[in-house]
């Protein structure tokens, strides 16, 4: 019945695509973010008027053209994807192109941080003041402008520059200007997070009332460096335990990665239609499309393991598997 399926397939090929999902569901598996993919691929054949009920070596590699939005991970993550549902449609005696596998190049994979280590980090940075008691105003700045990073998923230049008159205390609204791709948008904040930046602004009124920086440096004509918060978030998190057992040293960027991760995770587990939300998430992160939003998610290897730790019932039954083989 349709009503099985998260999304709703049209093309020729709708009834292999549904087939495959429900064999990968009954085997245990969650395969939510591949049904995603695999409607991107149904729309591609509907596009492009294909009729017939095979893949043809043709369809697969216009397929698996890169895109100028998308990097090569991402693009081989569709291509396997495709190569699954060749796999399931020979299986079923219909002789289908199975595109060969596509390495990808070697990628920088960030850390993504647990519930564990981010209590750490953050009990460290509330509790750390500078030996220096001139600069005690910044302990105050490191302990809002990281929960920024991780809450909103900030990059890190956008969280330094940010004017006073870029937070809307009164909305939660924050005013991000000339980001990446020269892109204008505006973040919504939770609402403890706009109770703390009510609080913190209060207290840098009165400590430093003549800047017009949100988060003001050393002297108050100027913002926080980048340089300066990447030293400090390097300091503050060799001062938790997790350091000498991480799998790579974070930086301040892996709270975006992060917040990306388990905002995705959270809506897969709850059963939101990611179909429907990414043009969203996209908007807020300063994406130019669904793509780069994507390939923050796709290039961590770990991801389909975090759903499977946050959903206690699959938990039980899903197997470890090799990377792009669920």
């Amino acid at each position: 019945m349709m009503e099985a399926f998260r999304y709703q397939y049209s093309s020729v090929l709708a009834p292999y695509i549904e087939g495959l999902i429900r064999q990968k569901k009954a085997d245990g598996f969650i395969y939510d973010y591949q049904s995603y993919i695999l409607k991107t691929f149904d729309d591609f054949c509907l596009n492009r008027g294909y009729k017939n009920a095979v893949i043809t070596r043709d369809v697969a590699m216009e397929w698996a053209v890169q895109r100028k939005t998308e990097g090569l991970n991402y693009r081989n993550q569709r291509v396997s994807f495709l190569r699954q549902l060749s796999l399931y449609m020979n299986s079923m005696g219909i002789n289908s192109y199975i595109p060969h596998h596509m390495p990808s190049e070697k990628v920088s994979v960030p850390h993504i941080f647990n519930r564990e280590e981010l209590q750490a980090f953050f009990e460290v940075v509330d509790t750390y003041l500078p030996e220096n008691e001139r600069w005690h105003c910044l302990a105050m700045e490191y302990q809002l402008l990281f929960r920024l990073y991780y809450c909103c998923g900030l990059r890190l230049s956008e969280g330094c520059g940010l004017e006073k008159k870029d937070v809307d205390l009164t909305n939660g609204i924050l005013d991000i200007r000339q980001s990446k791709g020269r892109k204008d948008r505006q973040v919504y904040m939770a609402d403890d997070l706009i109770e703390l930046c009510r609080k913190y602004q209060a207290k840098m009124n009165w400590m430093q009332p003549n800047t017009v920086w949100f988060f003001p440096g050393r002297t108050p004509d100027k913002h926080i460096q980048k340089t300066s918060i990447d030293k400090k978030f390097k300091q503050l998190w060799e001062m938790t335990s997790y350091s000498k057992h991480c799998d790579k040293q974070p930086t301040v960027h892996a709270f975006r990665h992060t917040f990306v991760v388990n905002r995705i995770n959270h809506w897969m587990v709850e059963g939101v239609s990611l179909e429907n939300m990414m043009p969203y998430l996209s908007r807020y992160l300063g994406h130019s499309g669904i793509e780069d939003t994507m390939y923050y998610y796709h290039q961590v290897h770990t991801a389909f393991e975090i759903v499977r730790q946050k959903d206690q019932i699959s938990a039980k039954v899903i197997p470890e598997v090799m990377p792009y083989e669920e």
